[in-house]
């Protein structure tokens, strides 16, 4: 850890950062903070809803990250009992609600993904579980809670205002998710509270109820949403354009190549240390560099600079059409292909390229699916596994895997 004066935090903290509410106040918890000798208290909820983690969430952690880095205490909750009422941000409908079982498990699975980007020193990172006080939370002092908002208050949020004025329903439980929010402010006594843009009204209705409770209102600062690789809708694991903080490095580096040259600057920004300016400019001069110099940065923030060359030498192979040496082995008996025969279709599934034989079919009709190079023609096209004991199936450019023939 650096020391750092005010004025050298501020402009680390300015980078990817969307908001600052009140405007100026940072500044003032900084310098307050380094007068009294003591960290700041940075607080980030994040709900376990799924297990996997994207560059997308770790927009926040590396703000976090940058907090820690300048000696502040961060607290991230883990939000197990949130996560069963489900945040309503942004939803125009009401989210399916998870079970406390369900979210504690992801929560273990979060957790481990975030210490990635976030420094794990105790004096550096509290992680609690908003269960600890949420669960027990008594019927008056619920009642309590709730005084401290009104019901027009909670409409000014865009996705309520919006359902309320299509009359798509609203339950009331969802009205106390920001109200949930704004208690675990309370209960580890927050200085800061990260979010996305999307966040911003939760991080205020915090900031009310610290007030109610007796609290010095906490700072909301909000950090932007990174789209997906397909360069319009956020990133998200169901709509398959994310680049997961797990991935591979060969499969994150070709994911960071298919970002779109529009966005690679804010990729670049919000994802690595890279100095924005040199990205821009080589970006004008030489995309496909840029594009490299951000894919090779990505992989040795979460892999190590010693796994970027290989994975670049492997996106250079298939990108011209080559096949990698280095493949992952799927080995299929009997049980799966009798007499040693499966359609590709069917194989297409059970190796995981996708979801349903539906959608392996299309993807042979767009020559989407490969056999040791060769592009499938025939929708209904069997595979005899049994007279070829191993054979390389290939979906799409940068998908690939060994199938090989087990007798049992």
């Amino acid at each position: 850890m650096v020391q750092r004066s005010v004025e050298e935090a501020l402009e680390l903290l300015a980078r990817g950062t969307e908001q600052v509410v009140p405007a100026g106040e940072l500044e003032a918890k900084l310098r307050a903070s380094a007068e009294r000798g003591e960290p700041l208290r940075v607080k980030l909820g994040v709900d376990p809803s799924s297990s996997d983690l994207h560059v997308g969430h770790a927009v926040v952690l590396r703000k976090m990250r940058q907090f820690q880095d300048l000696g502040h205490r961060v607290v991230l909750i883990v939000g197990d009992f949130t996560a069963t009422i489900g945040d309503p941000s942004g939803r125009s409908k009401t989210r399916p609600q998870l079970s406390l079982e369900e979210t504690r498990r992801n929560g273990e699975t979060y957790v481990a993904q975030a210490l990635a980007v976030l420094a794990g020193e105790p004096e550096l990172l509290e992680i609690r579980h908003n269960s600890e006080w949420l669960a027990g939370l008594d019927f008056a002092e619920l009642v309590r809670l709730a005084a401290t908002t009104t019901v027009a208050r909670m409409l000014e949020r865009d996705d309520f205002t919006k359902r309320y004025q299509q009359g798509t329903a609203i339950s009331l439980h969802e009205f106390l998710y920001p109200l949930a929010q704004a208690f675990d402010s309370v209960a580890v006594r927050s200085d800061i509270e990260l979010g996305g843009t999307d966040q911003l009204f939760n991080l205020l209705v915090g900031r009310d109820v610290q007030r109610a409770y007796g609290q010095a209102p906490q700072l909301a600062l909000t950090v932007p949403l990174l789209e997906g690789t397909d360069g319009t809708e956020k990133m998200s694991k169901s709509l398959g354009n994310t680049i997961g903080l797990t991935d591979a490095p060969a499969s994150m580096f070709t994911k960071a190549m298919r970002v779109a040259d529009r966005l690679l600057v804010k990729y670049a920004t919000l994802c690595t240390d890279l100095p924005v300016e040199a990205i821009e400019a080589q970006l004008g001069e030489d995309p496909v560099g840029a594009h490299r110099t951000f894919a090779r940065a990505l992989v040795t923030i979460y892999h190590g600079a010693e796994a970027v060359a290989a994975a670049e030498r492997r996106y250079d192979q298939v990108a011209r059409g080559g096949i990698p040496q280095q493949l992952r082995e799927v080995r299929v008996g009997p049980e799966v292909a009798p007499q040693g025969r499966i359609e590709a279709a069917a194989l297409a599934v059970h190796v995981g390229f996708v979801a349903s034989k539906g959608a392996a079919r299309r993807l042979i009709d767009n020559r989407g699916l490969r056999v040791d190079g060769v592009p499938l023609d025939d929708r209904s096209a069997v595979l005899e596994l049994a007279a070829r004991p191993a054979l390389v199936f290939q979906s799409g450019k940068n998908s690939f895997v060994r199938v090989l023939w087990q007798e049992r």
